[in-house]
Order: structure tokens, then C-alpha cells, then sequence
């Protein structure tokens, strides 16, 4: 249980890609680490791409961010969504001044960038946006994950069993 006592964001919106959200989810939990998802709303039911549901336990207003020691960012078009909102900001801007764990997958480099925290980082992520990637500063590398300190980036589902042993061994620096 290398994440007992660990405590991880994981944001959700609708049409986020469901393995890209669940896969992590599960993994870090049978970690032992506590996930809450945290939408836009609390109780809410979230849809993924392909419709399976995720329920909010929290709205971005009912947590502390200062309660968690990493944060999960799924892919999908729910990061276009999630980048809209300034305590999404605010969070994923804490996680990278704190050097906490940062996850994103696939399109989830859309906040990142937004959170304006890419500048000469190595990173990857779905070859769709590898323009904005690099346009924000970003080197960005064609493999299944990057890490580059505390900023752990993947490509796609394919890439989930590389990505997230990757995430958990963020948490031992």
C-alpha cells in the first residue's frame, strides 16, 4: 500500500475519456490512496465519452487544496471544459509550486497549459495537441510517459499501465 495515508484530486466534467479517469482511479486506490472527484458541482453525475458515469464527490469550492498531496487530471473533451474554471487554475498552479504530483493524459494538457505551468517542462500527450503543447513552452516527447519531476504526462489508453506506475512512484520524491 505505497499511497496509505495519501490523499488525490482527480477532476471530472462531462465527456471526460472513462478509462483515462477510471483506469487511475482504481490503481491509486488499490494503492491505498483516498480519491475524491471533484467537479464543478458536488452529487453530480458526470458523463465519460462513452457514458459511463462518475459521481462528484465535491465541487471545486468545497475543498481545501492544501488537504491533498496530488492531483488527476483525465483526457477527453472534459479538459476544455475543466481549463474554464479559475479554482481548477488555482489548484493545478498549487500542485506545481508545492511540486506535488501532477497526472494528465492524453487532451489534459489543455489545463496545464492554461495554468500557464509548461514552460521547458518535458512532457507528452495525445499527438492532437502537441502544437499547443509546445507552443506553451513545453518540449514534448512521443512515448507512452513523461516524467518530468513532479509532472507525470501520458499519451492515450494504450498507455494507462505505463502511465500510472509512473504516478504512484511520484509520490515516493
Amino acid at each position: 500500500m505505497t499511497l496509505q495515508g495519501k490523499k488525490i484530486i482527480a477532476l471530472i466534467s462531462d465527456d471526460f475519456e472513462d478509462l483515462e479517469l477510471w483506469y487511475p482511479v482504481l490503481r491509486v486506490q488499490e494503492a491505498g490512496a483516498q480519491v475524491h472527484l471533484v467537479g464543478e458541482e458536488a452529487n453530480k453525475v458526470y458523463h465519460g465519452k462513452y457514458g459511463v458515469p462518475a459521481t462528484s464527490d465535491y465541487s471545486f469550492e468545497d475543498i481545501k487544496v492544501e488537504d491533498y498531496d496530488g492531483i488527476l487530471v483525465p483526457g477527453g473533451w472534459s479538459p476544455d471544459k475543466l481549463r474554464r474554471f479559475d479554482k481548477v487554475i488555482e489548484f493545478v498552479r498549487y500542485f506545481d509550486e508545492q511540486k506535488k504530483p501532477i497526472g494528465q493524459i492524453c487532451h489534459a494538457g489543455w489545463v496545464l497549459i492554461s495554468a500557464g505551468i509548461l514552460n521547458g517542462v518535458n512532457v507528452t500527450s495525445t499527438p492532437g495537441i502537441k502544437d499547443d503543447m509546445t507552443n506553451a513552452g513545453a518540449i514534448w516527447h512521443d512515448e507512452a510517459v513523461v516524467t518530468d519531476g513532479h509532472i507525470i504526462s501520458s499519451r492515450r489508453p494504450p498507455d494507462l499501465p505505463e502511465y500510472v506506475p509512473a504516478f504512484i512512484e511520484a509520490f515516493k520524491h
